[in-house]
């Protein structure tokens, strides 16, 4: 009979042994983003990206089209430029509209992400106010509107390379590597300058512009290897969407892999800029609604 309240009180002792255990660990990455609570909002994750997708096509003729309409308007136009000069970027062997449309489908989920993401905590700023919910779910709802414009582009290239009778290598199978690391490159550049507008509204007018020049200096509408000169490929590919955009093509055209160091540089700097931009954003957001 004696031994039970020991036992007892050995079990309640390792129970706050290991809440204790769990708190600290809590502890050393409470300047990270609360993914738990995140989980726990994901029903209103879902009406937010559901609103967002609402408003975006509210009132236009050809709704969810437009998600198609811009690839193949941007495909068209350097394919006829490209076709005047007589010379296309890119491997002759594939067909210049589908090597484009392949590097514009990850640009515009990547730019339209951040675009729509920088400008989320100020057009919410209402809610924001008013509302607690963690403010890391208006970005990321904003990123999950893009994905869906994305599907429907992903959708319609799949049907262009029926037209064109191209069949898909094995290494198809990886493409869901490089369309999540696209959207791991959306939301830690969304997280960044997010919170930045939020305090600072010149990030609104810096976005654009910064994404314009994003596009001519990732390999969007042009292969690496036909433009860059070999001794700087090494610092181009510190730009993540090199790697991604690259590997894309890899996978669904079957062109020359992406050389492994893009890879790994592409997923390290992600990575980092991830971290870099959770703590940020935790930081801003403890006192965003004061200051938006």
């Amino acid at each position: 009979m004696t031994d039970q309240p020991s036992e007892t009180s050995t079990l309640n002792h390792a129970q706050d042994v290991e809440r204790q255990l769990i708190w600290h660990v809590a502890g050393q990455y409470e300047h990270l983003l609360n993914l738990g609570e995140l989980w726990r909002y994901r029903e209103l994750l879902r009406m937010l990206s559901i609103r967002d997708l609402k408003v975006q096509y509210r009132q236009a003729y050809v709704g969810i089209a437009w998600a198609m309409l811009q690839p193949l308007v941007t495909m068209a136009i350097f394919t006829l430029l490209f076709g005047l000069l007589g010379r296309t970027p890119a491997d002759e062997s594939v067909p210049y509209p589908i090597v484009a449309f392949c590097g514009l489908l990850p640009w515009f989920l990547f730019a339209g992400s951040v675009t729509k993401a920088s400008a989320c905590l100020v057009t919410n700023q209402n809610l924001i106010t008013k509302v607690y919910f963690p403010r890391a779910a208006l970005p990321i709802a904003a990123i999950v509107t893009s994905f869906v414009d994305f599907l429907v582009g992903l959708a319609l290239l799949i049907l262009m390379m029926l037209w064109y009778q191209i069949v898909p290598p094995v290494q198809i199978l990886v493409l869901p590597v490089f369309i999540l690391m696209t959207l791991l490159a959306a939301a830690s550049l969304s997280l960044w300058l997010s919170a930045a507008n939020g305090l600072y509204r010149d990030i609104g007018y810096i976005v654009p512009f910064l994404m314009q020049i994003g596009f001519y200096f990732s390999p969007v509408i042009y292969e690496s290897g036909s433009l860059i000169p070999g001794r700087w490929q090494f610092l181009y590919q510190f730009n993540p969407m090199v790697g991604i955009i690259e590997g894309i093509r890899w996978s669904l055209l079957g062109h020359a892999a992406p050389p492994l160091q893009a890879i790994v540089i592409s997923f390290i700097g992600l990575v980092l800029l991830t971290l870099g931009g959770m703590a940020y954003f935790r930081r801003v957001e403890r006192h965003i609604a004061d200051r938006i």
